[in-house]
């Protein structure tokens, strides 16, 4: 008797989380329903101008994370995401590590493969070529994974205007 009580308990456990998972609302992942509640698609662009190796590694570990989260790649149409460097950053995207310590030159490398990375995955990248010429930068050193304009502000703007949220790396 003892013996069928607990197959019954058993039973009434799995058809109680059954139904309880039928009827449950659903859980955003990721903790975002709010934020991209309606959203189709996450357009973003970032404005980076961090000339730090170790900040803007850790920065561009959560700019990576924008793009593949799940739950952004589960929207309906997939992530755009564009990134346009000015100000003290041009130097992190240089072949030329003068004015660098030599300790700072594994962060460049580690950042330098992530925007390698990040063009692979579709990611827009752009220069400034105003910010490379305030900052002394060649801009024969930049990656060639990194397209280069005239004036920053002007990409940064017209992603704006086409739809894109605009973040701020100081």
């Amino acid at each position: 008797m003892e013996r069928r009580g607990l197959a019954g308990s058993v039973t009434a456990l799995i058809f109680a989380a059954f139904l309880f998972g039928i009827l449950a609302p659903p859980v955003a992942a990721g903790g975002y329903d709010n934020a991209l509640n309606g959203v189709k698609q996450v357009q973003a662009v970032f404005d980076m101008s961090q000339g730090s190796p170790a900040v803007s590694n850790a920065i561009f570990w959560a700019v990576k994370n924008v793009y593949e989260d799940a739950t952004v790649r589960g929207l309906s149409a997939p992530p755009q995401v564009a990134i346009v460097f000015h100000g003290p950053a041009v130097r992190l995207i240089s072949s030329d590590r003068s004015g660098f310590k030599k300790e700072d030159y594994a962060e460049i490398d580690k950042f330098q493969n992530t925007i390698r990375h990040m063009k692979k995955d579709g990611v827009k990248l752009e220069v400034c070529d105003y910010a490379l010429k305030v900052m002394g930068v060649d801009p024969a050193t930049i990656l060639p994974e990194i397209d280069h304009v005239g004036n920053g502000f002007i990409s940064v703007i017209g992603y704006q205007a086409q739809g894109y949220a605009v973040v701020r790396v100081p």
